[in-house]
């Protein structure tokens, strides 16, 4: 397996495509054009400035699936062509309100349901500060006082969940719950564990991720083993480096408490690496879903995995990479027999603008990250040449 063979990587990307894709991580890869993109995009959200016409061709078309379930399936098909599974994520950010909230719980009984009628969408997943007003999640977080108006909302919270989680076992697909930040997280492992105790008696069903760049998330995945054991269930855990890290930083500071984050990235990989080898111990009980872009530890599961005879294709184990992104080690896993899916958003244009801002931001700030996919372009379009 060699993550750069670009032949393999860019196989379902026509010239064009490639095109686009030069263009558009030449732009990200300079901080002050992504900067001041945010800027105009967010002037532009406020006040309602039509927005489509410059971002569909092009940012959205390379990082979103399409505006529905039923736009995304041309994407699902030709991800299926390299085997490729999908997983389709509902991306428009969550309000408070209920018609919010209400939206976005029915968008993901649906995308469930889609799930449940194709044999290449294995997943799906859902975030649940869609779900629910955050206050309250941070209260039940921290222990902070509660009145029954909260009470009530937590259990409207937990209710969906639970709806969600028995919709994903009738009809075959498994659950992703995203993480979330670290106020908000306590009172979600609590309500994502009491479905693992309930829909992952026989299989798994739900499982919960976990940001390895916190510092208390390898103890967790220890503790959540141990539970399982002692609880006869099997536990779903979908590893992430995580995603909140300077707001994560800078809010411990004001509020006074330690930070929850790693103080370094050498931290983050060693404790990322420490759990896929903490869960591969415990394959018995635990399933493994692998978010990530980092070639070192995509590379570590696929090597433990055949120290231990586990076939390439376990359905216990998956890899994962977002769409539009690390297509190098997507297709290359893919192609060697590896179970692998792709995250691909999707939602109305103006609504998913957020989750863009964040995938040019993320671009920028990751050492190497459009580096690495720049090269790997301009790498496939001299091999086309010379064909």
């Amino acid at each position: 397996m060699d993550f750069n063979n670009t032949k393999i990587a860019f196989q379902d990307k026509s010239k064009v495509d490639l095109r686009r894709a030069k263009l558009l991580f030449k732009t990200i890869e300079k901080p002050w054009m992504v900067k001041m993109g945010k800027v105009l995009l967010q002037f532009a959200l406020k006040t309602r400035l039509p927005i489509g016409w410059a971002i569909k061709p092009t940012i959205y078309k390379h990082f979103v699936g399409g505006e529905t379930i039923e736009k995304c399936q041309p994407v699902v098909e030709r991800l299926e062509k390299s085997n490729v599974k999908a997983i389709l994520d509902y991306s428009v950010e969550g309000t408070s309100s209920e018609e919010g909230i209400n939206n976005a719980f029915q968008e993901t009984l649906n995308s469930i349901e889609n799930a449940g009628k194709h044999a290449n969408i294995p997943f799906a997943v859902f975030k649940p500060t869609a779900m629910i007003d955050v206050r309250v999640l941070r209260k039940f977080s921290f222990n902070e006082k509660v009145d029954e108006k909260d009470e009530a909302q937590y259990k409207a919270f937990a209710d969906r969940v639970d709806k969600m989680s028995e919709a994903a076992a009738r009809n075959n697909v498994r659950l992703l719950i995203d993480a979330e930040d670290y106020w908000y997280q306590k009172a979600i492992d609590d309500v994502v564990e009491s479905m693992m105790e309930k829909y992952n008696k026989n299989e798994v069903v739900v499982f919960n991720t976990l940001q390895m760049y916190r510092t208390d998330r390898l103890d967790y995945l220890k503790n959540l083993i141990q539970k399982a054991r002692d609880g006869k269930f099997y536990a779903g855990v979908k590893f992430v480096r995580g995603a909140y890290m300077e707001k994560e930083r800078d809010r411990a500071e004001k509020e006074g408490y330690p930070s929850p984050i790693n103080p370094d990235k050498e931290s983050t990989d060693k404790m990322y690496n420490d759990a896929l080898r903490v869960s591969m111990e415990n394959i018995d009980i635990l399933n493994i879903f692998n978010g990530t872009h980092n070639e070192d530890s995509s590379l570590l599961l696929a090597k433990l995995m055949e120290e231990q005879g586990i076939k390439k294709d376990d359905s216990r184990l998956y890899f994962s990479q977002l769409y539009g992104m690390s297509d190098h080690i997507s297709y290359n896993l893919a192609a060697s027999g590896y179970n692998v899916a792709k995250y691909i958003p999707y939602g109305p244009v103006r609504h998913v603008a957020p989750y863009l801002i964040r995938r040019a931001e993320e671009n920028t700030s990751v050492a190497g990250q459009t580096g690495r996919e720049l090269s790997l372009i301009l790498k496939e379009q001299k091999r086309r040449k010379s064909e």
